[in-house]
Order: C-alpha cells, then sequence, then structure tokens
C-alpha cells in the first residue's frame, strides 16, 4: 500500500512540473499514463466502471475551477492563468492501490481561491489527526465539516472518502460531514482515503453529461485533496505524499 501511494505522490509531483498555462488537460493525462506505467504499475482510472454510464476513459480525473471531481481529460481544455485543477490519481502496484489528489493553481490565483485551496488542504490534515484507532468515521467528518464551514465555504455531501486496499473503493464512507462518535469505529491496520470536496459557495452540484464530471450549481470554484492513511494507534500514518508536489508549487 505504501508503494503503490507513494507512487501517486510521485505521478503528482511529476505532472507538477507541466501544470502552467496553454497546457491541455489531455497532455497531463498522456503524462501521468505514461509515469504510472514506466514504474511498472497501472492506472487504475482508466476503464473504472460507472454506474451512470460508459469506463472512465483517462488515467487521472482532471477537475478545472468549478469541477469538483472526477474531470474527464480534453483535448480542447486548455488550462489558462487564474484556473485551478485538481488532479486525482490511482495506481494499481503489486496488487494493492494507491489514491490521492491536489488541487493545483495555474499561474497566479486570486487571494480568494487561494484561501479555498489553503482551508481545504488544512481541513485533510486536521481530519487525519483525528483518523486514529479507536475514533469513528464521523469524527473525521465533522472536523471537516466544523473547519472550512465556519470559514463559509460548502461541504459537498454527495461524494465521500472510501477505504482503499486491493479494491480502490471498499468500506466505510468517509464522509466529510458528520458527528463525533457516529460511524464506523476505526481500528489499527485499516486504510482509508481521506478526501474533503469543499465549494467556495454553494454545496449543490451537478453532474454533468458526460456522468462523470461533477461541478457546482453556482459555477463557483471547488478544491479537493486527498490523501490514502493506515490507521494506527495515536497518530496515524499518511502512506501517499505531497512532498514532490510541494517543492514545486506554493499555495
Amino acid at each position: 500500500m505504501r508503494a503503490a501511494n507513494q507512487l501517486v505522490g510521485r505521478t503528482l509531483g511529476e505532472l507538477a512540473r507541466h501544470i502552467k498555462p496553454g497546457v491541455s488537460t489531455v497532455e497531463l493525462n498522456k503524462i501521468a499514463d505514461t509515469f504510472i506505467r514506466d514504474h511498472g504499475a497501472t492506472p487504475t482510472f482508466l476503464g473504472f466502471p460507472n454506474p451512470y454510464g460508459g469506463p472512465f476513459p483517462a488515467s487521472i480525473c482532471t477537475s478545472v475551477n468549478e469541477c469538483v471531481v472526477h474531470g474527464v481529460p480534453r483535448e480542447d481544455q486548455i488550462l489558462k492563468e487564474g484556473d485551478v485543477i485538481s488532479i486525482d490519481c490511482g495506481t494499481l502496484l503489486n496488487g494493492y492501490n494507491g489514491d490521492s489528489a491536489y488541487t493545483f493553481p495555474v499561474g497566479e490565483i486570486s487571494d480568494e481561491v487561494r484561501q479555498l485551496l489553503r482551508t481545504t488542504k488544512e481541513s485533510l490534515y486536521k481530519a487525519i489527526e483525528v483518523a486514529v484507532h479507536g475514533n469513528h468515521v464521523g469524527d473525521i467528518g465533522q472536523t471537516v465539516q466544523d473547519y472550512c464551514e465556519a470559514q463559509g465555504y460548502g461541504i459537498v455531501r454527495e461524494l465521500t472518502g472510501h477505504g482503499i486496499g486491493k479494491v480502490m473503493h471498499e468500506d466505510p464512507q468517509v464522509p466529510n460531514y458528520g458527528r463525533r462518535g457516529n460511524g464506523p469505529k476505526l481500528k489499527e491496520g485499516m486504510c482509508i482515503a481521506i478526501e474533503p470536496m469543499i465549494t467556495q459557495g454553494d454545496r449543490k452540484i451537478w453532474l454533468l453529461p458526460d456522468k462523470w464530471s461533477v461541478v457546482t450549481r453556482d459555477n463557483k470554484f471547488a478544491a479537493h485533496y486527498e490523501h490514502t492513511i493506515a490507521i494506527r494507534k495515536g497518530k496515524s500514518e499518511i502512506l501517499s505524499s505531497f512532498e514532490e508536489i510541494e517543492t514545486i508549487v506554493r499555495i
């Protein structure tokens, strides 16, 4: 699990070098696909089944601006100054899954959008602090909800984090809202993906006709950060990594 997730972190770090105005999301997908395969893994998202339509057609999700998650790379989607792009990446390595996401600024972004990104990422780390043996899934959800709603942001409720292992999406679901003490109990050795999905305005979302891309109804920006962790006693272990990304990107 650690090896698969570290590879996701390196893939996102490689993508960080190419995210700039004028680059298409299809170009980023090609870079990620090549990098993952060159390191002996396969991209988990490519061909991932969809209950609402066909399989996912790319190796990463590229969600730009008002797209919260599951954005499909397109040749005609060209990044421009002031955009943000959430890239969600999954790898299958030696039978185990890695999963992580990071929202990147494209060039210079507004102070308001920068604060959205910072708050969302901070909420992820606050959630990880309470994701320890003996606590509950609800502790994670309330931590994210309290921190982000206090700053005026919306919490997407229709999409959640998840358990992860030999299968990409396992139980339990890990919502970004809830009540402490509620939900499944966290036990040492469990692996879960925590992924706050936070909106600049209203939390309501739409599913686009491609049956994948989820966007905010009010067209305001969204942010999405994700780590896969192993539940431990006292302090959990982050299996994925933002270290390579953050040698290049500063929010």
